[in-house]
């Protein structure tokens, strides 16, 4: 499956804009702040309904305009076309429509299109703070069976719940407070057990395949380690909560869970995001994701689409070549401001000014 086809309408600095995909490699170029990357959060919003860069859906909308649309004709493997049409007013809900039929939930489109992005954000993978890398386990779950959507919501949800119910006690665990917490920590334990699980499979699973992808990049043996045990896990969700209670109360706020958790990264059994270099914290990061790539193509048989956002020009020239020598089969988008390396080979160029598309 791959998208043959976009148009844009009143997105980010878009006015009207189309673009044509080939199924192999399609390279976006031009200078910087032109829109190269808005193409690739268009693409990337298509598959998640979520900005890359995690922007509010109102900063989609072109200055000016009311409503950002973005238009996109998938095709599969076997021929048959996908029309994928999504509306992004300023006030009011996103409405999705597939095959000019409505959905009715949103979220239904998830799994229709598979991508996995590349950006020099990545880097926070390794060296940001640990919400960044429970993100990337929570949307390669998502990536890997929709139903993972639910469970995260289900937590976030409760979560808020609970949280509420914590910051309105004003420090006073009273018997009715007791007894509302009961009824969510029981439900907070349930989803968040599952979740916890659903996250130490992943790890596991993802481990191997990073360290293959970062040996591939460095060009070295190296070992990479992937590593998820919070402390609530040893007891199970519901003794942590229990044990955890009084100072939830005090502090207003739940401090155990999966919301708070962790994946540790190591490269040679050293810290990677105290101990490796700058070059290593983003061959890892680049592991990171061309595993889960790996991964979802395996279990889903279908190939995401490949973004990588201006991460070329942060590569030295080996890791460069390597990167691109191990790109999976599939389609692939390169945006960048420099010169394409001569290893890129793109089947088709489109140049982008001032969000307007030369072919």
């Amino acid at each position: 499956m791959f998208i043959e086809h976009l148009e844009l309408a009143d997105f980010r600095n878009y006015s009207q804009a189309s673009f044509d995909f080939t199924r192999g490699i399609t390279a976006i170029v031009g200078r910087n702040a032109q829109g190269k990357t808005n193409v690739a959060e268009a693409m990337g919003f298509l598959a998640t309904l979520e900005s890359l860069r995690l922007a509010p859906t109102a900063a989609l909308i072109r200055d000016g305009a009311d409503t950002a649309v973005i238009r996109a004709t998938i095709r599969h493997d076997d021929g048959r076309e996908l029309l994928v049409e999504i509306q992004i007013p300023r006030q009011g809900r996103t409405t999705v429509l597939v095959n000019r039929q409505r959905l009715q939930r949103t979220r239904d489109l998830l799994g229709v299109l598979r991508v996995t992005v590349f950006s020099p954000d990545d880097l926070e993978l390794v060296k940001g703070s640990p919400s960044e890398r429970r993100r990337f386990c929570d949307e390669t779950l998502v990536s890997l069976a929709i139903k993972n959507d639910a469970l995260r919501l289900d937590l976030d949800r409760v979560l808020r719940q609970r949280n509420t119910l914590l910051k309105q006690c004003n420090g006073r665990l009273t018997e009715e407070v007791g007894f509302t917490l009961d009824v969510w920590d029981e439900r907070m334990a349930t989803v968040g057990d599952e979740l916890g699980q659903a996250r130490a499979d992943l790890v596991a699973r993802l481990q191997p395949v990073a360290e293959e992808a970062y040996q591939q990049l460095a060009g070295r043996p190296l070992a990479v380690g992937l590593r998820y045990e919070p402390e609530w896990r040893r007891q199970g969700l519901a003794a942590a909560l229990r044990s955890s209670r009084s100072d939830d109360v005090r502090r207003g706020v739940s401090t155990v869970g999966p919301h708070r958790d962790d994946v540790e990264l190591t490269l040679g059994s050293m810290p990677a995001r105290t101990h490796a270099s700058q070059g290593e914290m983003r061959s890892l990061a680049l592991s990171l994701r061309l595993a889960a790539h790996r991964l979802v193509a395996s279990v889903t048989d279908m190939t995401p689409l490949l973004i990588l956002d201006d991460v070329l020009s942060e590569l030295d020239p080996e890791r460069c070549e390597a990167l691109l020598a191990h790109l999976p089969p599939g389609q692939v988008v390169i945006t960048t401001a420099s010169p394409l390396p001569e290893a890129a080979r793109p089947d088709r160029t489109l140049r982008i000014e001032q969000g307007r598309v030369e072919a």
